[in-house]
Formats: C-alpha cells, structure tokens, sequence
C-alpha cells in the first residue's frame, strides 16, 4: 500500500503533458520556464522567463523574495553573462536564492535559457 499523501496537491494551468505549477504542503512547484520569443537574444529570453515565474508565483501565493531553490539551464554557456544581467535585474537584492546553472540541450534549438523554481508560499 502506498503512503499516503500528507495534504492535496493544488495544479495550476494543467495541460496534457505538464503543469506548470504545483502547490504541496506551502511549497511552490514551477516547471521549466522558456521564452515565446524565440528568435530573441539569452538576455531577452531571460526577461521574458523571469516575467513568467513572477506571474505564475504571484498566482501562487509566492513571489521572488520566497524562491527556495533555481535551476538555470543554458543551450551555451557563453549565454552566461547575458543571462546574469537580466538575472541580477531581476532578483530582489537580500533575497538572492540558491542557484544552479547548467548548460544543456533543450528541446527546441533556438530556446537559449529555461528556468525552473522551487518557492515557499506566504504564511
């Protein structure tokens, strides 16, 4: 028998394949984040990305000031320094979260940054 679980899982904008954010026990959930624009640059991608997450935690009950965890990941690193201006724009000074980035393949040749994160909610 399977344990069960503590607390319902909450799913917002669920599609056939994924949703986009879960909510557990007051933690937040977001899947990869990519850009629509896909003809834009790493720094305008990255923009677009973290306009995204703060939508979907806003819709959450979180914001970028709770974000626990991030993953970055890039098609090329050389991307690396334009991600980071459009990161340290972004990112609340004080609140400045745990962060990887990895450079990978995605799933679409011209998405240069995705972005996951992992948020607590408000109390």
């Amino acid at each position: 028998m399977a344990n069960p679980v503590p607390g319902p899982v909450k799913r917002l904008h669920v599609g056939p394949r994924l949703s986009e954010t879960a909510i557990h026990n007051g933690v937040v959930y977001l899947a990869g984040q990519i850009a629509e624009n896909e003809t834009a640059n790493a720094y305008d991608q990255t923009r677009e990305v973290l306009g995204h997450v703060d939508r979907l935690l806003g819709e959450a009950g979180s914001d970028k000031t709770l974000i626990l965890s991030a993953q970055v990941f890039l098609k090329d690193m050389a991307d690396y320094p334009e991600m980071n201006r459009a990161w340290d724009e972004w990112v609340m000074p004080g609140h400045t979260p745990p962060r990887a980035t990895i450079e990978a393949r995605l799933a679409r040749p011209a998405i240069r940054v995705e972005v996951k994160i992992i948020a607590a909610q408000y109390t």
